[in-house]
């Protein structure tokens, strides 16, 4: 069974997703799901985790991920949890711990269709020149998240 949760956080109305006990979704607005609505204890703790990240009482987060994607785009994302809290990569490095250095694009649109936003880091890939790129949240939620993670608490 699948369930969701909705919730207001500084960058806005998010939406959480899990089914068979791991979150599957973490995604900016209120997105309409095929699920029931009811905050779960894994949904439960994982806004309760956003919830201290936010306050900067959290750093890294602890809870069952379950991304559905092709094998790169995994791989992507598990090179995404490697970015520490308060750093940034850029595409092609992120395309090279992937396996595959010269698919940046391909890393970029990977990054583009994460299913768990923010707990998966993709706000911490940038443009080879330091610039912000595109974000699905808009580039104030990323600009937002990364100042967050620059504030010393």
């Amino acid at each position: 069974m699948k369930y969701v949760f909705y919730g207001q956080s500084p960058v806005g109305e998010l939406t959480l997703a899990q089914e068979g006990g791991a979150l599957t979704h973490l995604l900016f607005g209120h997105v309409q799901m095929d699920a029931v609505q009811e905050k779960t204890p894994l949904l439960t703790e994982a806004w309760g985790q956003l919830e201290e990240y936010f306050a900067g009482a959290r750093r890294v987060f602890d809870l069952p991920l379950m991304p559905q994607g092709t094998d790169f785009q995994r791989r992507v994302w598990d090179a995404l949890l490697t970015i520490p809290y308060g750093e940034t990569r850029s595409y092609g490095e992120i395309a090279a711990l992937a396996g595959s250095p010269k698919a940046f694009r391909a890393a970029g649109m990977a990054n583009h269709n994460n299913p768990i936003s923010i707990i998966i880091p993709c706000h911490r890939v940038i443009g080879k020149n330091g610039s912000l790129t595109g974000y699905g949240g808009g580039l104030e939620a990323k600009r937002f998240l990364l100042e967050l993670e620059k504030r010393e608490f």
